[in-house]
């Protein structure tokens, strides 16, 4: 077994039982790469997997012939047959960061399309499969807005309000993401494969978890979901009932610390309730993409810097220009509060935001100022 890869170890490894994501991710941050894992003496992995997992492993690894090799070799080789699908393992550089910060991240993700797309700001929106006229409207023209705006649309690909999402960042001409509860060589429902090719051809990515041919299962969605809220910086459900999905999506996004935003509706619809529920609990109603871009500006445009490596060059303004732009910072702020933080009159501070402003380094939304 010298010539084990990191990706061929990886693949024997899941196929464990009760070898989970946050397991091996415990395992990965302990031996540093899956091969060394799989090459790990039973004894020094007997912390971590039961018994029967260690036995298995075993025998695995003592038998050439063993069906998991033959298995790994076939997935291997289907790879090797489709280069537009990249396996990026937990810990690779191009594994999203995001993602990598919560709890239970996968241990694998199949990346079909642009994978630099997982890496750009995203924000999540999520809903009922059976929205109203009002909740599809809703979702496309938030999608429409916020993409244009700069985000890259995170969603599940179901039909209903996830697909109206998908399909208003790309009226945008904005990035998609869908994130699949199937293999990444299926898309469910099949109607929606003209979507995803469109989203791959735009640009976006198709994103799963699971190993090749798993087919739509009911306990595959929450799975998915974590994986929805963990790439994104924040969740926005546009239409949901009580006992939404959606509302799963939700809350692994409060577990991951991410925000989380609702569109109420009226008292008289069912598919409201949802919405009004999180709000009780704390999510931020919005009622126009603005409130979002408000709250989110400022990690949109730290995350967006990030992506475009150097800082601006700022050697030409003025010591007073210098400064005003630190103190504008990245969260969308007021011109009463930036007269306070810089001591200027109402009159400079206007004249010196303009000029910021039309140098690219200050944007404007409302009222707010924040830096480009």
């Amino acid at each position: 077994m010298d010539g084990q890869t990191s990706l061929a170890s990886l693949l024997t490894l899941l196929r464990l039982p009760g070898l989970g994501a946050t397991t091996y991710c415990d395992l990965h941050r302990h031996f540093g790469s899956a091969t060394a894992i799989y090459r790990a003496d039973t004894a020094t992995l007997r912390p971590w997997l039961e018994p029967s997992s260690l036995q298995l492993l075993q025998r695995v690894r003592d038998d050439a012939a063993h069906e998991w090799h033959q298995a790994v070799a076939r997935e291997l080789e289907w790879l090797g047959e489709h280069p537009d699908v990249r396996p990026v393992e937990w810990g690779a550089e191009e594994y999203p960061a995001l993602l990598a910060q919560i709890a239970c991240a996968p241990a694998l993700l199949y990346v079909r399309g642009a994978l630099d797309a997982i890496e750009l700001p995203q924000l999540a929106i999520v809903g009922s499969r059976n929205p109203s006229s009002g909740g599809q409207s809703n979702a496309h023209e938030f999608a429409r807005y916020l993409a244009g705006g700069g985000f890259a649309i995170t969603s599940g690909l179901a039909l209903g309000v996830d697909a109206c999402a998908h399909r208003g960042a790309l009226d945008a001409g904005g990035v998609t993401i869908a994130v699949l509860g199937t293999g990444i060589d299926r898309v469910y429902p099949a109607r929606h494969r003209s979507l995803a090719a469109e989203i791959l051809d735009k640009g976006g990515a198709l994103v799963s978890e699971f190993p090749l041919g798993t087919g739509s299962s009911a306990s595959n969605f929450p799975r998915r979901n974590r994986i929805i809220s963990g790439l994104s910086l924040g969740t926005l459900v546009a239409e949901a009932a009580v006992k939404s999905g959606s509302l799963i999506t939700a809350r692994y996004a409060l577990e991951h610390e991410r925000e989380v935003f609702a569109i109420p509706g009226s008292i008289h619809n069912p598919m409201a309730k949802g919405c009004h529920a999180l709000i009780k609990r704390g999510a931020k109603l919005v009622e126009s993409a603005t409130d979002i871009v408000e709250e989110l500006g400022g990690a949109l445009a730290f995350k967006s810097q990030q992506l475009g490596g150097s800082a601006p060059d700022c050697s030409h303004l003025s010591a007073q220009q210098r400064q005003l732009l630190e103190l504008v910072g990245y969260d969308p702020v007021s011109l009463d509060t930036l007269c306070q933080r810089s001591a200027l009159e109402p009159g400079a501070l206007a004249a010196e935001l303009m000029t910021l402003e039309l140098e690219g380094l200050v944007s404007q939304t409302g009222s707010l100022y924040c830096r480009c």
